[in-house]
Formats: C-alpha cells, structure tokens, sequence
C-alpha cells in the first residue's frame, strides 16, 4: 500500500525543447507528495491553458475524498467503521471500494486495503512517516494479524456502507493513485485531448501518441541513479511501479519500506521493485502492491489478477519477466545481470 499525502496544486504550463517543434505541451503540478507531469500534443494553447483548473478538480476531488489521515471522505467512514456504524456513500465512492474489494480477493489479499491499523503501528499514516522511529512490536503486530482484518469484512447495500469487523480500516495509498491517473486522463478525453500522458511519481498513463511515434516511458533502476530500461507505450496503457525505494523509514541501521506483507505484519522483503503494464491505472497500481508483497509467488497471483506484464527485481539484483512483457521490454545496459523467467 503506498500512501496519499496532503495536496497542494502549483501549475505551469510551457514548451520545452525539441518537443515544442512536435506539439507536446508540459503542465506540472504538485500532488499527493510528489510531482505530476502532463504531456498533451496535438491542441492549441487555449485548450492547452483549459486543462490546468480542470486537472486540479480532479486530484483535489480524490484527495479530499481518499486521504487516509486528514479529514475527508474516507477518515469518515472509518470513523464509522470503528464504532460498528452504517454510513451512506455515493457511487462514485462505491465504485472504487467494490473494485478494491475484487482485486484484493484476486490478490489472495496480498492488496489488503483494509490494512489501516497496520500502517498506524509503523507510523506510516502520518505526515513526518519518514522520520527515524522503533518500529512496533511484535505483540502489537501479532495482536493485529488475530483480527484478520479484511475488504471482505467491508459490505455495501443500497449505498449503506458497514464493517463485519470494527478492526477493518481502509487505506487506498496503494490503489488511488491509479485511480487518479484514470480520472485525470477521463477528463482530459472530455476536453477532447486524445494524446497525452499523465505521470505521478513515475507512474504513469497515457493515450495517443505525441505525432507518428509512440510515448517511450523510462524505468528507475531501484538501486542506481537513472533508469534501467525503456518500454514504448500503446494507447490507453499505464505503467506502475512498487519499489523498496520508494518510502521508508531508518532506524538503528535497519531500513523499513512501507511496502506491509498483511501476512506477517513486516515490511515486505522478496522483491526490491515491480513493474505492471495494464490498461487501466486502478488495476496496476493495486497489482504492482500485490507481486511485490507475492515475491517468488508473483507468476500465480499476476494469472488470478489478469496481469500479463510484469518486470520483478529481486534483493540479489536478478530480474524476472513475464512473457508478454519479456517482447516489450528494453534494457539500457544490455550487460545488466538478469535472469529472464518466462512463465506462463
């Protein structure tokens, strides 16, 4: 589960380079603790300028809907949940948790977003989560794995929301960034901007193509500076990244990532990073969670998930491939140590 930190919004809008001779025009923002890239080509700079105050609507709105720790949609429901109450929510909302649900499911609840409380032990659902800390205790992590809280536990009738277990808290870091992408690129499309991508921390989404060539997306080496392969994207596909990199915390010499297998209540420690190519936002981020916390288990639950691309890097620097992504896949370093697992 990755996480969603406060929102504040600074936008630009300009022409840079050898780009600006091909149309693309580059909008940044500031959300959900990092940087969003927006690439279009193809409009005029009206349209172009039109976009600003409609993608702040969009990632305010998931913001204010989904933070886990500030006031908003979400802590409202789980204040419901704690205190074994009903509480009303909107489609929108519905739609999103019931998606959770079934990939969860999907994963073996490997993507357990349910997993709140869990996040709190290790002071990840705060805003200094990177300060140096004890992490918890083993009773207090063992008194969380006997509750066994799960999106299961979570039922939705007639836009009524309720929790069969009042230690079930939701947390949406690990999906709602995929679930942002999808909506700023559906409002994009809305504004009749077809060739664009979208980019949150290096993961991304994009459609169209910028002119007669494909967008070509780099991936980050999780251990060196810069990236260590390329892959060019068809229209509609995203790409998402779990790494150990990402965000953690130290302590005594010992680095914590925030990366929580929900079947020990530690950090996860099989894969250093892991690469999904999907079509839909949503699924890859949750997915991208999933295999990394699956580890050498990765092929099965990416089958039970429908995810055919993936790119695994192990702790000792070996790197798996699923088939499908294997024919997509370009390495810089044709010298980098790998080991390539077609699995089917």
């Amino acid at each position: 589960m990755r996480l969603i930190t406060s929102i504040v919004i600074t936008l630009s809008l300009f022409l840079t380079g050898c780009d600006a001779k091909q149309g693309v025009k580059h909008a940044k923002l500031y959300a959900f603790g990092t940087e969003i890239n927006i690439s279009i080509y193809g409009v005029d700079d009206d349209t172009a300028n039109n976009t600003l105050s409609t993608l702040e609507h969009s990632f305010s709105n998931v913001n204010k809907t989904w933070h886990a720790w500030r006031p908003s949609t979400l802590s409202q429901i789980n204040y419901a949940i704690a205190n074994n109450k009903s509480i009303s929510v909107t489609p929108h909302v519905s739609e999103l948790i019931i998606l959770a649900q079934t990939l969860s499911e999907q994963s073996g609840h490997l993507f357990n977003p349910s997993a709140g409380k869990l996040f709190e032990l290790w002071g990840f659902h705060q805003d200094d989560w990177f300060s140096s800390r004890v992490p918890p205790s083993q009773v207090d992590i063992d008194n969380w794995l006997n509750h066994k809280p799960s999106m299961a536990d979570i039922v939705i009738k007639d836009g009524v929301l309720h929790s069969k277990n009042s230690h079930a808290k939701l947390g949406f870091g690990g999906f709602v960034k995929g679930f942002a992408v999808d909506d700023a690129i559906a409002s994009l499309q809305k504004l009749g901007i077809n060739n664009a991508l979208v980019n949150i921390g290096g993961d991304l989404r994009a459609i169209g193509m910028p002119g007669k060539r494909p967008w070509v997306i780099g991936i980050r080496h999780p251990r060196q500076d810069g990236m260590i392969a390329s892959i060019p994207l068809q229209h509609g596909e995203s790409v998402f990244t779990s790494g150990d990199y990402e965000r953690f915390f130290e302590f005594k010499g010992s680095r914590y990532p925030h990366i929580l297998d929900p079947r020990t209540g530690w950090p996860a420690d099989q894969a250093i990073s892991v690469t999904v190519l999907h079509d839909n936002a949503s699924i890859a981020d949750a997915a991208a969670t999933a295999l990394f916390i699956a580890g050498d288990n990765w092929p099965n639950v990416a089958k039970k998930m429908g995810i055919l691309h993936v790119m695994l890097i192990k702790p000792n620097g070996d790197i798996e491939l699923s088939p499908k992504m294997y024919q997509r896949i370009k390495f810089f370093n044709e010298n980098t140590p790998r080991i390539i697992k077609t699995l089917d």
